[in-house]
């Protein structure tokens, strides 16, 4: 399994957004990049974390970063998910796992007794020379954007 941290070189991922473009890493050169996993649109948490981002978007921005979700989702339902909760960014629809590989994100999870394969919750903060600058595993879904604040 793949563990980044601080100060690795982040994986040259490339990956198509929800209108079908591709976007990839170096696109964000010279910005920071919040480059955040979550496992399903629509869910709870996760409606929860991408709504603290876009609610803090101007915040973030003003601090030099740009901001990319990625799940395993198509990019339809991204392409919902964005539209249902006004969302200010892209989202990659990594519907083959392949830029979940590259960061160690799809792994086996356990819940109620199950074992499966699934997205670990996990925000990369990426700097303007593509360096893995901080790495938050227990992600706050509610106040995401100030604990990336607080660490950075």
């Amino acid at each position: 399994m793949i563990t980044l941290k601080p100060g690795d070189k982040a994986p040259a991922f490339e990956g198509k957004i929800e209108n079908g473009e591709t976007v990839k890493l170096s696109d964000f050169e010279g910005k920071k990049l919040i480059l955040y996993f979550y496992p399903k649109d629509n869910t709870p948490g996760c409606t929860l974390e991408s709504q603290n981002l876009r609610d803090n978007i101007d915040t973030l921005r003003k601090k030099g970063y740009e901001v990319l979700g990625i799940s395993s989702d198509s990019e339809a339902s991204h392409q919902r998910f964005i539209d249902k909760h006004c969302l200010p960014f892209h989202l990659i629809a990594d519907t083959d796992k392949t830029v979940h590989e590259m960061f160690g994100t799809w792994q086996e999870k356990k819940n109620f007794g199950k074992t499966y394969m699934g997205t670990v919750r996990t925000t990369f903060v990426i700097d303007e020379t593509g360096h893995i600058e901080q790495v938050i595993k227990k992600v706050k879904t509610k106040e995401h954007a100030s604990q990336i604040l607080e660490e950075a």
